[in-house]
């Protein structure tokens, strides 16, 4: 599942009157931080702009493609439409699969959530749907009357319904008290008599009530760096939005989009369906992860991606929900076998269905030497404990060699280091990188700043993409060796907070296996040796 992170509040099932408030970041003034110096610039990027003006003057490269496997891709967006991925052996608009690979008019890419009919835009869970396979089964049996060869069947479908259970009474709380609270923001800015209140503005309100005095608080702390209407709009609104899709769509057992695709969900050898429509009806996500990687260095537009010379191939393959494993599948092999060299895959969930599906995908993606690259997720877990789909430990034994779990760093060299949502592991995340308030393209050629291990991921895929294309020679685990090697280690330690707001204090070295920060600038140097 695609995860933003959402800054605002933790609306907790204890009341709201607890809103944690989290201060709304802003580094206006360093745009694309992503692409700074530590030394230079007093900012932990990745020494991307060091690298160009040092580097890479005067050098040649060569065109790489880097797959973003998403929600879906604005191929028109005006800091992206020149680095799209063209399908040279494809007529575009003439009905006919000219290059003869089972896709139609697959110009720019491929959608796996669509069909004739349209496109799938909210899915459910992986536990949603294992909890309706299994209810068939064993809603009205317990340990008695099950058949003993099903008894660790039931006894999953046990521990997965009190998940399921419980995951959805949180999500109808939040959403009543998170609704709650958007209306009573509503009443005030009403009160107040203006559309785009100042921090000045709410401070000089008078309020009626515990609600008016939280919402005062709260918007005279985070409308310091922002205006009202950017914080409604990319905090409250999303945040009431997840709880809302969670029980309209995530958590429903009667929700099932999947006639819109036309195919067997439940047959995975399936290959050939799907549309051309690359954007989808959601292309916000997949638009940002690409403007990451190589929105256009030359333009004067918006902002500069990691990578100059690549090119983006849409793959869409994750809903508003979680993606299933066929689709990730078949992403993954249209993406290697029409020249995909770095695979960006921005999603992740806590289930699976058919991991083994994946992994054989995987197997052949590495087989035919492309690099894989995933979001660690955003849930702030231990990865060593916690389980995440996709990874690179084979079911069968072994693990992916040419993969890169990434998690999401801030830009200031302190405790604070590690983002406060970015799932973490000391065997299982590979490297960090930034992923705090990452300004980059979305949809109808605008810009907007994201958090999550999601924007992380695509700086380092944006960094193999370039070493790529700089030196086409290197395999893909040269790559990834390089990647690791060529990291800026982080020296302090972190404090990490669970659920609870218990708190602990780990080295960085503990949270992922290189200890670090990948950075450009090392990398092409070791390159280059």
């Amino acid at each position: 599942m695609i995860k933003m992170n959402v800054n605002i509040l933790r609306c907790s099932v204890v009341g709201i009157s607890l809103l944690t408030v989290v201060p709304f970041i802003s580094i206006a003034q360093k745009p694309n931080w992503q692409n700074l110096d530590l030394k230079a610039d007093t900012t932990f990027g990745i020494s991307t702009e060091k690298a160009y003006n040092e580097l890479l003057k005067g050098k040649k490269s060569t065109p790489v493609i880097v797959a973003v496997l998403d929600g879906g891709v604005d191929i028109n967006h005006e800091d992206l439409k020149s680095i799209i991925w063209v399908n040279k052996k494809e007529k575009a608009g003439n009905g006919k699969d000219d290059d003869k690979n089972g896709y139609i008019d697959d110009v720019n890419g491929w959608n796996f959530l669509g069909s004739a009919k349209g496109s799938v835009n909210h899915e459910t869970l992986e536990l949603t749907r294992l909890i309706r396979r299994d209810n068939a089964k064993f809603a009205n049996a317990d340990a008695t009357s099950v058949a003993p060869a099903d008894l660790a069947a039931f006894e999953a479908y046990k521990k997965n319904k009190a998940e399921f259970d419980k995951e959805l009474a949180e999500a109808k709380i939040g959403l009543e008290r998170f609704g709650g609270f958007k209306m009573a923001v509503d009443d005030v800015v009403k009160k107040i008599g203006k559309e785009n209140p100042s921090a000045e503005d709410f401070k000089a309100f008078t309020p009626t009530g515990q609600m008016e005095a939280n919402i005062q608080r709260v918007m005279v702390q985070q409308l310091k760096d922002v205006s009202f209407k950017e914080f409604y709009n990319t905090q409250i609104i999303p945040g009431y939005d997840h709880f809302k899709s969670q029980v309209d769509y995530n958590l429903n057992l009667d929700y099932d989009p999947r006639s819109i695709v036309g195919d067997d969900p439940n047959n995975v050898k399936e290959k050939f369906y799907g549309n051309n429509d690359v954007a989808g009806p959601d292309a916000q996500h997949g638009s940002h992860v690409a403007g990451i990687i190589a929105a256009v260095r030359t333009n004067d537009l918006g902002i500069r991606g990691v990578a100059d010379n690549v090119v983006i191939m849409g793959v869409r393959s994750t809903p508003n929900g979680d993606e299933r494993d066929k689709d990730v599948a078949n992403s993954i092999r249209y993406a290697v076998d029409n020249g995909a060299k770095v695979i960006n895959m921005s999603f992740g969930k806590s289930y699976s269905w058919d991991k083994n599906i994946v992994d054989e995908a995987v197997k052949y993606a590495v087989s035919k030497d492309v690099l894989l690259i995933h979001a660690a997720g955003n849930d702030n877990k231990d990865l060593e404990v916690e389980a995440n789909y996709p990874n690179p430990d084979y079911l069968s034994g072994g693990t992916a060699t040419s993969w890169l779990t990434v998690g999401a760093s801030g830009w200031e060299n302190d405790g604070s280091i590690k983002a406060s949502f970015s799932n973490y592991g000391k065997t299982k995340v590979d490297v960090f990188a930034p992923g705090v308030n990452i300004n980059s393209t979305v949809p109808g050629s605008k810009y907007e700043k994201l958090d999550g291990t999601s924007m992380a991921a695509p700086v380092v895929a944006g960094l193999a993409g370039l070493i790529r294309s700089y030196y086409p020679k290197l395999t893909a685990l040269q790559v990834k060796e390089i990647i690791m090697k060529s990291v800026v280690k982080v020296e302090q330690s972190v404090v990490i907070k669970d659920e609870q707001d218990n708190s602990k204090t780990v080295p960085f070295s503990d949270l992922c296996v290189t200890g670090g920060i990948v950075n450009a600038y090392n990398a092409l140097k070791l390159a280059a040796e």
